[in-house]
Protein backbone atom coordinates (compact mmCIF):
# COMPACT_ATOMS: atom_id res chain seq x y z
CA UNK A 1 0.00 0.00 0.00
CA UNK A 2 1.03 3.40 -0.81
CA UNK A 3 -0.03 6.82 0.94
CA UNK A 4 0.11 10.43 0.62
CA UNK A 5 -1.27 13.46 2.24
CA UNK A 6 -1.95 16.39 0.41
CA UNK A 7 -3.01 19.55 2.62
CA UNK A 8 -5.28 17.42 4.76
CA UNK A 9 -6.52 14.72 2.38
CA UNK A 10 -4.78 11.14 2.79
CA UNK A 11 -5.03 9.38 -0.07
CA UNK A 12 -4.04 5.10 0.04
CA UNK A 13 -3.68 2.78 -2.81
CA UNK A 14 -3.89 -0.88 -2.48
CA UNK A 15 -2.98 -2.71 -5.85
CA UNK A 16 -4.27 -6.67 -6.80
CA UNK A 17 -3.81 -8.44 -10.40
CA UNK A 18 -6.88 -9.71 -11.49
CA UNK A 19 -5.17 -11.76 -14.59
CA UNK A 20 -4.60 -11.38 -18.16
CA UNK A 21 -6.47 -12.13 -21.50
CA UNK A 22 -6.89 -12.43 -25.00
CA UNK A 23 -8.75 -9.43 -26.88
CA UNK A 24 -8.26 -8.55 -30.26
CA UNK A 25 -5.48 -11.18 -30.56
CA UNK A 26 -3.39 -9.19 -28.26
CA UNK A 27 -2.64 -10.06 -24.47
CA UNK A 28 -4.02 -7.73 -21.91
CA UNK A 29 -2.54 -8.03 -18.50
CA UNK A 30 -5.73 -6.75 -15.85
CA UNK A 31 -4.69 -4.50 -12.59
CA UNK A 32 -7.48 -3.53 -9.71
CA UNK A 33 -6.53 -0.91 -7.11
CA UNK A 34 -8.56 0.25 -4.08
CA UNK A 35 -8.02 4.09 -3.17
CA UNK A 36 -9.04 5.62 -0.01
CA UNK A 37 -9.38 9.02 0.49
CA UNK A 38 -9.79 10.64 3.90
CA UNK A 39 -10.46 14.12 5.02
CA UNK A 40 -8.16 14.85 8.11
CA UNK A 41 -8.62 18.55 7.19
CA UNK A 42 -10.89 21.16 9.30
CA UNK A 43 -13.13 21.66 6.46
CA UNK A 44 -15.61 19.88 4.10
CA UNK A 45 -14.70 18.92 0.69
CA UNK A 46 -15.35 17.90 -2.37
CA UNK A 47 -13.84 15.71 -5.01
CA UNK A 48 -14.99 17.24 -8.43
CA UNK A 49 -12.49 15.17 -10.88
CA UNK A 50 -9.62 13.16 -11.67
CA UNK A 51 -6.57 13.12 -13.83
CA UNK A 52 -4.20 10.17 -13.94
CA UNK A 53 -1.28 8.64 -16.17
CA UNK A 54 -1.12 5.08 -16.49
CA UNK A 55 2.20 3.85 -18.17
CA UNK A 56 3.79 0.31 -18.94
CA UNK A 57 6.75 -1.14 -19.17
CA UNK A 58 6.58 -0.77 -23.03
CA UNK A 59 6.84 2.85 -22.35
CA UNK A 60 3.24 3.78 -23.45
CA UNK A 61 1.32 6.55 -21.10
CA UNK A 62 -2.55 6.96 -20.86
CA UNK A 63 -3.63 9.92 -20.01
CA UNK A 64 -7.38 9.39 -17.75
CA UNK A 65 -9.30 12.42 -17.25
CA UNK A 66 -13.29 12.67 -15.89
CA UNK A 67 -15.19 14.10 -12.98
CA UNK A 68 -15.00 12.53 -10.21
CA UNK A 69 -14.83 8.75 -9.74
CA UNK A 70 -16.51 5.95 -10.81
CA UNK A 71 -19.78 8.40 -11.10
CA UNK A 72 -19.51 9.98 -7.94
CA UNK A 73 -18.27 13.33 -6.69
CA UNK A 74 -18.22 12.93 -3.07
CA UNK A 75 -18.45 15.21 -0.33
CA UNK A 76 -16.19 14.28 3.04
CA UNK A 77 -16.27 16.06 6.56
CA UNK A 78 -13.85 16.12 8.32
CA UNK A 79 -12.66 12.96 9.61
CA UNK A 80 -14.88 10.90 6.92
CA UNK A 81 -13.63 8.71 4.28
CA UNK A 82 -14.75 7.39 0.69
CA UNK A 83 -13.41 4.17 -0.82
CA UNK A 84 -14.07 2.66 -4.40
CA UNK A 85 -11.94 0.05 -6.58
CA UNK A 86 -11.13 0.36 -10.06
CA UNK A 87 -9.01 -0.81 -13.04
CA UNK A 88 -6.66 -0.63 -15.88
CA UNK A 89 -5.69 -2.98 -18.54
CA UNK A 90 -1.77 -2.82 -19.90
CA UNK A 91 -0.29 -4.65 -22.73
CA UNK A 92 3.08 -5.57 -20.40
CA UNK A 93 2.98 -7.32 -16.95
CA UNK A 94 4.46 -4.57 -15.47
CA UNK A 95 3.42 -0.30 -15.36
CA UNK A 96 2.66 2.06 -13.02
CA UNK A 97 -0.20 5.31 -12.02
CA UNK A 98 -0.12 8.16 -10.50
CA UNK A 99 -1.75 11.57 -10.50
CA UNK A 100 -4.39 13.92 -9.03
CA UNK A 101 -7.21 14.65 -7.93
CA UNK A 102 -9.38 18.53 -8.60
CA UNK A 103 -11.05 19.02 -5.01
CA UNK A 104 -13.07 22.28 -3.74
CA UNK A 105 -12.86 23.58 0.52
CA UNK A 106 -16.39 24.13 1.15
CA UNK A 107 -15.35 26.34 4.06
CA UNK A 108 -12.85 28.35 2.29
CA UNK A 109 -14.16 27.88 -1.55
CA UNK A 110 -10.59 27.06 -2.72
CA UNK A 111 -9.69 24.63 -5.07
CA UNK A 112 -6.86 22.54 -4.95
CA UNK A 113 -5.15 19.27 -6.13
CA UNK A 114 -4.74 16.47 -4.07
CA UNK A 115 -1.68 14.36 -5.47
CA UNK A 116 -2.20 10.29 -5.67
CA UNK A 117 1.36 9.06 -5.43
CA UNK A 118 3.07 6.71 -7.63
CA UNK A 119 1.88 2.91 -6.92
CA UNK A 120 3.47 -0.12 -9.29
CA UNK A 121 1.30 -2.93 -10.99
CA UNK A 122 2.88 -6.26 -11.19
CA UNK A 123 2.07 -9.20 -12.49
CA UNK A 124 3.21 -11.47 -9.24
CA UNK A 125 4.68 -14.79 -12.21
CA UNK A 126 6.70 -11.83 -13.84
CA UNK A 127 8.75 -11.22 -10.40
CA UNK A 128 11.90 -12.87 -9.36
Amino acid sequence: MVQQVTSGIKISVQTTFEGTFYKNYKVHFAFGYRVTIENQSKGAVQLNSRHWKVYDALNHVEIIEGEGVIGKKPVLKPGESHTYTSGCLLSSPFGAMHGHYNMVNFTTTNKFKVYIPSFKLSAPFALN
